[in-house]
């Protein structure tokens, strides 16, 4: 059961709220010929379903967090962060790599 993708502009502290650990991802992880990474999917006992990877290191930081008993949630690319590059004048934006529920309630960015 996974929280619908949507458009949400919140500052970090406004979006504290936000069960992060039940999104889906913000973008896919497509595979194709010659590829130099190496994406999958790994069954996740902590989640009971699928989290996805877009490479052997991001799934061994993955297995971690799915060993971690204070680990109770776990979300692949769950939301875009946008800032101003003041230096190039651009947008720039990042999905980061991973979210985590601790058991005690706070969240974990994993980059």
């Amino acid at each position: 059961m996974g929280v619908e993708r949507a458009e949400v502009r919140a500052s970090l502290i406004d979006s504290s709220g936000v069960p992060f650990e039940l999104v889906k991802p913000v973008r896919g992880f497509p595979s194709y010929k010659r590829q130099r990474n190496f994406p999958g999917l790994w069954w996740s006992s902590t989640t009971g379903g699928h989290v996805g990877y877009e490479s052997w290191l991001e799934r061994d930081h993955l297995m971690l967090l799915d060993f971690d008993p204070a680990v109770v949630g776990i979300a692949s690319q769950p939301f875009w962060l946008f800032w101003d590059d003041e230096a190039s004048g651009r947008r720039r934006s990042h999905a980061p790599d991973y979210f985590a529920r601790l058991a005690d309630g706070r969240g974990l960015v994993v980059d």
